[in-house]
């Protein structure tokens, strides 16, 4: 490792990022060099632009992904080198407009029986019943399962928060057996040698049952936490309820799963067969 890299990692640990954030803005920054095969902080303002201009125009990343660039790359430059740079104020990613896929109830049965693997199927299991991301599901540990609450405790989830999470009875049983066959003194819920399973194992594996499945919807293993806050919605619950249980600052995220439920349609279409009855030809 560079002194220059190490010191960008440092500065980000002191700044409270965590691991995952850590690596994600080294690589933009490891990017950013390679594309321009020079040290980066030998760059110039002028080829920091001219990289940014290639992320939207050739590679057409995504407004999440030009996001994470400008992130890391902006921490680099005025946080580690102490350097402003005014384009780097410049890069507005336009906000994106799609709404992510869900899957049905029956979908997410459907896709988890596929998966024969007991560590890979009761990890994506959970992740579905208590609306986890990836990231917060692989590095469950033995400790956070509170069996007699029925909860289930997030350590470090986005923003560095903990929260906890309502465990139901039926996914808690399934708990209970794998446990006994499956977890063999380790720390981790979900063990490998050496440390908990992968993110990247996780969704190559989740995404070939989707496809062995049939279902033909663009889902990832984070479709599975959408689907499980639009079924809860569809069910009655409580979007500020939702919210508390997904670990979202805002309510304003939350109020993205009130436009994909298939019950809030159907009570539309059923408002509208009402309206328009009596209009005339």
């Amino acid at each position: 490792m560079t002194p220059l890299r190490q010191r960008m990692m440092e500065d980000l640990q002191l700044a409270g990022y965590s691991h995952r954030t850590v690596e994600s803005y080294i690589d933009t920054v490891r990017m950013l060099a390679k594309y321009h095969h020079r040290s980066p902080d030998l760059l110039t303002e002028e080829e920091v632009r001219q990289f940014f201009v290639y992320l939207v125009n050739e590679r057409k990343l995504s407004r999440s992904s030009v996001t994470v660039y400008l992130c890391g790359i902006k921490f680099f430059f005025e946080t580690t080198l102490k350097k402003k740079l005014k384009i780097l104020d410049l890069v507005r990613p336009q906000p994106s407009k799609k709404l992510p896929a869900v899957l049905s109830q029956e979908e997410v049965r459907t896709i988890l029986k596929l998966i024969k693997h007991p560590i890979y199927r009761m990890a994506l299991t959970l992740i579905y019943a208590c609306g986890l991301r990836i990231s917060e599901g692989i590095q469950l540990k033995v400790i956070d399962i509170d069996g007699k609450r029925k909860v289930l405790k997030v350590r470090n989830g986005k923003g560095g928060k903990d929260r906890y999470v309502p465990l139901h009875e039926h996914p808690l049983e399934l708990l209970r057996m794998y446990y006994r066959e499956h977890v063999k003194g380790s720390e981790f819920l979900f063990p490998r040698k050496g440390g908990h399973i992968l993110a990247d194992t996780l969704e190559t594996v989740f995404r070939k049952a989707v496809r062995e499945s049939g279902v033909n919807k663009p889902a990832t293993v984070h479709t599975l936490r959408h689907s499980f806050a639009t079924h809860l919605l569809e069910c009655g619950e409580d979007i500020r309820t939702i919210k508390d249980i997904l670990g979202h600052s805002s309510i304003v995220t939350t109020d993205i799963y009130t436009h994909m439920t298939d019950k809030i349609t159907m009570r539309l279409k059923v408002s509208l067969d009402g309206m328009m009855a009596d209009l005339l030809p």
